[in-house]
């Protein structure tokens, strides 16, 4: 789907539902419980491509504590997420609630998409302690139109067994991007099908999750926020678009990684075969379950600059599309997400961060160092607030990944590479 129909798409849907609130949308509010509020099946969509196991497991947990509505969870493509809500909307076929990579909250606020929920959560007391990177990008005009569903920050990943097998010391993980490369050339010389290292080449998502943050740590800016902002600033950019190109021409990734679209970004690292990889605290359970044997480490994403480091903090929110006839139901799970148990007994339990900081003292976390390790990312994390991210990052077809794609696997001048990907980022930036 082309950005322009999407576009469209989301101005249809908005003059098709009008300016109802919430209440002559659906039903009345009522006290949020975390059961309930009416009988039967529940409908929810969720992307593909992110913390499967996790919203799994609270699919799961909501549906035992409630059998008289359980959640039915169909999992979009999530290359073709933000089309299938915006079509939906349009069509008024849309699921009562639904995950939505945080990042594009702020294009459907705007666009009046989502259900206002201020008057239904704004007094929770959960809410204090909530990620503040979701709630930022789920407040538009000081109105809430959702809550974490799970949160991810990326960090990097390094195979500790390889690196014992390179000569390399697994207590230190490197700190900057030489080090990077110095270390996944002797990783790569290991041969066989092992590669130093794991760059997602067909991958928009992927790539400003893991590889934006190596600009951020090298003092680089890289999307406009809205009309007359500068994207794609500082050196940093074109430096690490260099160590990319230069990685590739090494021989240090797979070759299969350039057709990476996201849909088995989770799987790599847990494989045993790649030395070190930018991905999201939820590779520690899944390289666990696929690589039990794997010893392995978590650092901070580096830059140019040893000891400088940033990462991606991201994750979904539960929002609920304009049209839904539950949306009681679907404050409720919203309530049950955020509730203590839930949130030590199967996000931390399941070694995933938990949505609300006052939670992180746990039993499950004082038990997993790793956990700890990859927290540490939420202090020098960023989540980018632009009402054009789609447009100009996460799209298939967007100046992103085209930037990247050139940058990693043509001979092009980089100059040239930036250059046009700044006047698409700001011609989408411009319109909005």
């Amino acid at each position: 789907m082309s950005l322009l129909t999407v576009a469209a798409l989301l101005g249809v849907a908005g003059c098709s539902q009008g300016t109802e609130t919430p209440e002559s949308a659906a039903e009345q509010a009522v006290p949020a419980t975390t059961s309930c509020a009416t009988k039967g099946e529940l409908t929810m969509w969720e992307r593909s491509g992110g913390n499967k196991d996790m919203v799994d497991m609270l699919v799961a947990a909501w549906n035992t504590k409630n059998p008289d509505c359980k959640v039915a969870l169909t999992y979009i493509p999530h290359t073709e997420m933000v089309g299938k809500i915006a079509q939906g909307i349009a069509s008024g076929q849309v699921p009562d609630l639904m995950g939505m990579d945080l990042i594009y909250a702020p294009q459907f606020e705007k666009a009046g998409q989502l259900v206002d929920l201020t008057s239904r959560i704004k007094d929770w007391p959960e809410l204090v302690n909530a990620s503040k990177g979701h709630m930022t990008v789920a407040t538009y005009e000081e109105k809430l139109y959702g809550v974490p569903l799970y949160a991810d920050v990326s960090a990097l990943f390094y195979n500790k067994d390889l690196f014992k097998r390179a000569g390399l010391d697994p207590a230190k993980p490197p700190a900057s991007l030489a080090e990077l490369r110095s270390y996944a050339d002797r990783i790569t010389a290991l041969g066989g099908d092992v590669k130093g290292y794991y760059l997602p080449g067909n991958c928009a998502g992927c790539n400003i999750f893991t590889v934006g943050p190596l600009m951020w740590a090298s003092d680089a800016k890289i999307e406009a926020a809205g009309p007359g902002d500068e994207p794609l600033v500082g050196d940093g950019i074109k430096q690490v678009l260099q160590f990319e190109r230069d990685m590739v021409k090494a021989g240090n990734v797979h070759e299969g990684d350039r057709t990476e679209n996201g849909e088995t970004f989770h799987l790599q690292f847990g494989s045993g075969k790649v030395g070190m990889m930018g991905t999201g605290n939820f590779n520690i359970t899944l390289a666990r379950q696929q690589n039990p044997k794997m010893d392995f480490g978590i650092a901070l994403l580096p830059g140019v600059q040893p000891g400088s480091s940033a990462s991606f903090i991201g994750g979904d929110l539960v929002v609920v599309p304009k049209g839904s006839k539950r949306v009681n139901d679907a404050v409720n799970f919203m309530k049950f997400l955020l509730s203590d148990e839930v949130q030590v007994e199967v996000y931390a339990k399941a070694l995933n961060l938990t949505t609300r900081s006052d939670m992180v003292d746990n039993k499950y976390f004082q038990a997993e160092p790793l956990v700890q390790d990859v927290a540490k990312a939420l202090t020098v994390g960023r989540t980018p607030y632009t009402l054009t991210f789609f447009e100009q990052i996460n799209s298939p077809q967007g100046p992103w990944l085209k930037m990247l794609q050139r940058a990693y696997y043509s001979d092009d001048d980089l100059d040239t590479v930036i250059a046009d990907a700044k006047k698409a980022m700001k011609e989408i930036a411009a319109k909005s």
